[in-house]
Formats: C-alpha cells, structure tokens, sequence
C-alpha cells in the first residue's frame, strides 16, 4: 500500500459504490488527513448502488485501520426530483441505446453538474477543499460531462460563484478500466481488489445475482461489458500495478 500523502484541510468524495469511485476513496485516503463520501439518490434503476456503497466503505474500515482513521462522515442527498426532469435510461424503463442524438440511453443530462454542485456547497459547509470524482475519458462512454474540458470549466464556475479555491480531482481521467484495476492493487493490494470485486456495483440494470471474476452483474449492459473488458485485459497483462 502507498503512504504517499500530500496533507490538506480534507477532500470530499463522489461516492456511488462502483469500482470507480471506491478507488477513487482509496485514492483521497492515500493523500488527505480527512476524507468524507457523499452518494446521490436521484432515483437511478440501479437502487442497489446504494447498499453497496455502505459495504464498500463497511469493508475500508475493517481491512485498512489507518484509512479508517481518515475516513469521516458519508452524507447521502436526495436528488429524485432532478432525476425525474432528467429521464434516461438509468431513472426510468427504457432501453440502453444509442439515441438519435448520438448519446446513449443511459446519459443522464447534467447529471456530473449537478453532483458537483450539490458536492461543493456540502464541501463548503464541511470546511472541505478538494471534491474527488471517478470520471474518465479514456475508456469513454459517450458522456460530454465526464470529459476534463467539462470538469476544468466547471471548477472554474464553482470557485466564481462561491467564491471558493476548490479543486476537482479526477484521478482516473487518463486511466483505461484495465489501469483503473491496477490503481486499486497499488493502492490497497490484493485485499482492495477484492473488496471492489465483491462489494462494489456498477450494472446498470442492478443485478447482483451471478458472481463472474470481476464482481456481480448482469454481463451484458455497457457498464458490465466495460468492466469486464477491463478486467480480462489486467489479469492477461498480470495484474500489474498502476502508480498513482
């Protein structure tokens, strides 16, 4: 595990219980000396996130003592209202496809946006200066608010508006899912990726049924086949590590 830390007055993590953003955890436990989650109910199809995020962050506590010393609070906020006028695919019964915007079903409009703004202002009030997503473009899914441009523009609107100096880190933005598998060994070792196979969720249709070798899921929506991608590439490769 890397004790490599840069001290700051505390970071606030996008938290969702995916693998995504459960390395990203570990990612602001390794660097800041106070770290809270925050996880969004915006009426997403796939509820059970929600039920894996406190297993995610259960297992944090009970493998790794000196995180757990760093880690803080986890808030949860309520969203429906925002994912009800922003329908897609994740909030309501639809198919997972490409639309006639060239966008999949699944992009929730505004969705990051709104995550941060809602973030920054709890992260203001919680005297938190760095706010920690998994967004990535590397292994990208058609979705424009998870591109950097979006994130810097962004920052910049938040810190004019509150009047703030937040940072939005994006440890992930470079990183294909093969990597992001490596980040969590590097990180954690054996005993995070595990923890991620077993406990974090990311299908969209929000099967936890089968268990495959990368963790539970339907296997067949996007979500599933990125990360399973992912997976087979880094365990062909050898499981290496990627440097933080």
């Amino acid at each position: 595990m890397t004790s490599d830390r840069t001290l700051n007055n505390g970071a606030l993590v996008l938290f969702s219980g995916g693998q995504d953003s459960a390395v990203c955890l570990a990612w602001a436990l390794s660097r800041y000396d106070r770290v809270e989650t925050v996880g969004f109910d915006y009426g997403q199809r796939h509820i059970v996130e929600m039920g894996a995020r406190l297993r995610v962050r259960a297992g944090f506590e009970a493998l790794f003592p000196d995180w757990a010393a760093r880690l803080g609070e986890d808030h949860v906020l309520d969203l429906r209202g925002f994912g009800a006028v922003a329908e897609s695919a994740l909030t309501a019964d639809r198919a997972i496809e490409m639309t006639d915007r060239g966008l999949p079903s699944t992009f929730v409009p505004g969705r990051n946006l709104v995550f941060l703004t809602y973030a920054a202002a709890l992260a203001d009030r919680r005297g938190l200066g760095a706010l920690i997503g998994g967004m990535c473009e590397t292994d990208y899914s058609g979705y424009p608010d998870c591109r950097r441009d979006t994130i810097d523009a962004m920052q910049q609107a938040l810190n004019l508006g509150m009047e703030q100096t937040f940072t939005i880190e994006t440890p992930l933005m470079r990183l294909t899912k093969a990597e992001t598998w490596g980040l969590a060994k590097a990180l954690g070792g054996e005993a995070l990726v595990e923890l991620i196979v077993e406990e974090s969720h990311t299908c969209y249709r929000g099967e936890r049924g089968e268990r495959h070798p990368w963790g539970h899921g339907c296997g067949h929506c996007p979500a599933c086949e990125l990360r399973a991608a992912g997976w087979s590439a880094w365990t062909a490769a050898g499981r290496p590590e990627t440097a933080p």
